[in-house]
């Protein structure tokens, strides 16, 4: 038996983003659903392709989705909830059912209310979740995993199917009901689960990778001994079971996962790397290791060596039962590193995107099998390209590093109390009840991405450009003041992502053509890429902010993206700590924010919607990070005037167990997404009596669906329950940069009147 290569799962999109166009076309009615599963049936052939031209043992069949994997899961499941239509007796999940319950809206079916979405544990993607009652009916009803097994086996395939794994799915969904006890659903649910295996038995399969990243985190007692008893009755006579683990070590949960009766495991060593000995002290001498050795989560290229020396150690232990794969599936990498032309030589000599990431794989599994000087040229390119990364001048600015000797603890604090400053904003700013605001962006129409395209290619002189944005400023500032919202913003036609262009503006980012990944549906985002020391040589917004307080005399703000954001949504260096980096990026907002106030901005917002998402998965290693984490963002913030009042952003996130650090923040305002939740999220702020003002977002973004004045009226209500009217903001959920100008306008005056709805019912 030689040493498998394998992967987790390849990227869904395409190359060129074909699944997000193809989709968003059938969205709009411009293709039909025989177009849309064709070019589905095409981007799956070309992943196989490309798994099995590189020399991988298996493909991987069952990581393609046409929005996200767990609602995949539900629909497989039947777990559709009544709100989308039953499901009759042996009916599937049709397409548009399916997209319903993703984004609220399908070319067929009436528009309701999406399912919750919220982050992949501490990724930037975001999964469906899952919504269960507490007389949930669990049977297959979509055929979409088998019929893709039988066209990957009809093209010639060795398939090894994936699915999520029943605790997990069940971690990950939520009922609306408190009283639900989710185990309770569990002997059902495996019923379901032991149908599928059955099936998948039948389609000849051999192996089966079952995802249960969940054993990653700190479970509770009750979800570990669920385990052994779920595994065992799912047990297969002929069907081999590889239990998937992955973003971190198994920690406490490593004999557990070890012992159980399944015929291999698969650990991340690359987030995980000091678990190995506990794994292979712990692992039965039958069982198959499948060692996640190439990051799934990062674009820096491989240390080969290095790597087959640590394969070596395992292969000694463990001798024909290791196989190599990536630390997680590749869904969080770009594609195809040969599809970037204008990315520096060096810089791009350091890097590996998925396709480049399977050669990885297969050149170790053959190291392994065949010896390292059967792959000597290879290990000897990997060897320089590490030496060249080392010894770059571009990496390392020593004035980076002088700055951040002088911080101290008097920059990690404002000069009053919230409480002081509230009375100093509230006079300055003289706002309603209820104030009214955006998030910050507003729609990204074609004619702003044409404006940035022909600036980029040269076609549209610098003074065109700006005169064509202070137009689209000016356009956005007018209509707000004539809807009557309280606090503006220049609506940042000029960006083209949050994070992105910001990094284009400092040192230490590089940026690519083509680097897309998936973050929702059929959103996707190009993460910069942090290369070396990052500092602000020049300022971002300031001359846009003050062009657009110059038309306004409401207040106007500023916005900035988060140094924990800017990080987390970067592909980020490797070779110093992550808190080093963030601590770089403060510096410079801080700089930019000092010179906002300095040029009349009075409220200026720092979003931070990946603050929870940077939390590690053990809860035991969350103080270190929320320490530093809070840190850069006062850091970043505190360099303002009591008078300047400032404002952060969090989105799709469980704030109960860190909403003291989000009150460590001292943000004046912090706004946070919680229409899809009905509210929900803001029990987490009545129960810690959170002192600063609040704004729930009354709409959700992320559906094209516009609520009615009476909804938002009705959301405000709730809060108001929860939070003093005299502390409460009114806003949507988050950006608005993915919607229409048609139905965010009728939004946004649905909000404006709701506030002034209950300004009235409140005097």
């Amino acid at each position: 038996m030689v040493t498998y290569a394998h992967i987790l799962g390849f990227p869904r999109i395409g190359k060129d983003r074909e699944l997000k166009k193809t989709v968003e076309a059938y969205w709009a009615g411009k293709i039909d659903k025989a177009a849309l599963f064709a070019k589905a049936k095409e981007l799956r052939a070309e992943s196989w392709r490309l798994q099995k031209q590189a020399g991988l043992d298996f493909v991987t069949v069952g990581d393609f989705s046409f929005y996200d994997h767990i609602l995949d899961m539900a629909a497989m499941l039947g777990v559709v909830p009544e709100r989308f239509g039953a499901l009759q007796a042996d009916e599937n999940v049709d397409i548009d059912t399916y997209f319903r319950m993703g984004r609220g809206r399908a070319p067929t079916g009436k528009d309701v209310p999406a399912l919750e979405m919220t982050k992949w544990f501490d990724t930037n993607y975001h999964y469906i979740v899952p919504e269960l009652n507490a007389e949930q009916n669990f049977k297959i009803a979509s055929s979409k995993l088998f019929d893709e097994i039988e066209e990957a086996q009809q093209q010639g395939h060795n398939v090894k199917p994936v699915i999520v794994g029943p605790l997990t799915f069940l971690w990950l969904s939520k009922s609306r009901d408190e009283k639900v006890n989710k185990l309770s659903l569990l002997d059902n649910l495996i019923t379901a689960y032991g149908q599928i295996l059955n099936k998948l038995q039948a389609l000849n399969i051999e192996w089966l990778q079952i995802d249960e990243p969940i054993l990653s985190l700190e479970l509770p007692q009750e979800w570990k001994d669920a385990f052994e008893a779920t595994y065992t009755r799912l047990k297969q006579p002929k069907l081999k079971v590889l239990l998937a683990t992955y973003f971190d070590t198994l920690g406490q949960n490593t004999r557990l996962v070890c012992q159980l009766p399944v015929d291999g495991i698969h650990v991340d060593l690359v987030n995980g790397a000091n678990q190995l000995i506990s794994v292979l002290d712990n692992l039965p001498n039958y069982k198959i290791l499948s060692a996640g050795v190439v990051s799934g989560r990062n674009i820096w290229r491989a240390d080969l060596s290095k790597t087959y020396e640590t394969l070596s150690q395992i292969k000694d232990r463990i001798q024909d039962r290791l196989w190599i794969s990536t630390s997680c599936s590749l869904l969080h990498c770009p594609v195809d590193l040969q599809q970037e032309s204008k990315i520096p030589h060096d810089l791009k000599s350091w890097m590996a995107f998925s396709v480049q990431k399977l050669d990885e794989i297969v050149i170790l599994a053959k190291a392994i099998n065949q010896g390292p000087s059967s792959v000597q040229v290879c290990f000897e390119e990997s060897d320089n390209a590490k030496l060249t990364r080392q010894q770059s001048k571009k990496i390392h600015r020593d004035a980076v590093k002088e700055k951040m000797a002088k911080v101290n603890a008097a920059m990690l604090s404002r000069k009053s109390t919230y409480q002081t400053r509230a009375k100093v904003q509230a006079s300055a700013l003289n706002l309603p009840l209820f104030p009214t605001t955006t998030i910050g962006s507003f729609p990204q129409t074609t004619d702003i991405r044409n404006l940035r395209k022909e600036k980029r290619e040269g076609r549209l002189t610098e003074q065109a450009y700006t005169q064509a944005i202070q137009a689209e400023i000016k356009n956005a500032v007018k209509w707000q003041e004539e809807v009557d919202l309280d606090v503006l913003v220049h609506g940042e036609a000029e960006r083209n992502d949050m994070v992105e262009y910001f990094g284009e503006l400092l040192d230490g980012y590089a940026f690519t053509q083509n680097g897309w990944v998936q973050s929702y549906g059929s959103r996707c985002v190009k993460p910069p890429v942090i290369y070396g020391d990052v500092q602000r040589s020049k300022a971002m917004t300031i001359e846009w902010s003050k062009y657009a307080q110059s038309l306004t005399k409401k207040p106007m703000k500023g916005m900035l993206t988060g140094p924990v954001t800017m990080l987390c949504w970067s592909f980020v260096r490797d070779d110093q700590p992550r808190k080093d980096t963030a601590m770089q990026i403060a510096l410079a907002l801080r700089d930019e924010i000092v010179e906002l106030e300095q040029n009349g901005i009075q409220i200026i917002q720092l979003d931070e919607p990946a603050f929870r998402e940077g939390l590690p998965l053990k809860q035991s290693d969350w103080p270190m990070y929320l320490e530093w984490a809070v840190n850069v963002f006062k850091l970043a913030t505190c360099g303002v005037k009591d008078s300047t009042q400032i404002h952060t952003h969090m989105c799709y996130s469980e704030f109960n167990d860190v909403i003291e650090s989000i009150a460590a923040l001292d943000a004046d305002v912090i706004t946070i997404e919680t229409s899809r939740s009905q509210m929900e999220l803001l029990e987490a702020f009545q129960a810690f009596k959170y002192p600063n003002e609040i704004g729930p977002g009354v709409y959700d973004i992320h559906s094209p669906r516009v609520p009615s004045q009476q909804e938002m009226t009705l959301l405000l209500e709730k809060a108001a329950k929860v939070i003093p009217a005299q502390r409460l903001w009114v806003n949507p959920d988050c950006g608005l940069k993915t919607r229409n100008w048609e139905e965010t306008k009728e939004a946004l005056i649905q909000m404006v009147n709701a506030a002034k709805t209950m300004r009235e019912k409140l005097n």
